[in-house]
């Protein structure tokens, strides 16, 4: 799997996770369903991370969903 693709779907699995997982605050629960998302991102992120032979910086981050949504569409 493209490496990007890993970084991307990680980065959109964290953002929900943290979401939901404030949300289960809110009302009272306990985020189980949450930490097990969040933890699924943050392992594909940290996978991304290290198979990136020359890594990824601040910048590259959009780009990457640029050429996500690239494959995506054509």
């Amino acid at each position: 799997m493209d490496n990007d693709i890993l970084l991307v779907t990680g980065l959109i699995l964290a953002v929900f996770a943290i979401t939901s997982a404030l949300r289960s605050y809110s009302d009272g629960e306990t985020p189980r369903g949450a930490a097990v998302v969040m933890l699924a991102g943050g392992a594909m992120v940290a996978w991304a991370l290290s198979q990136n032979p020359g890594g990824y910086t601040v910048q590259d981050i959009p780009r990457a969903f640029i050429r996500v949504l690239a494959m995506i569409i054509g």
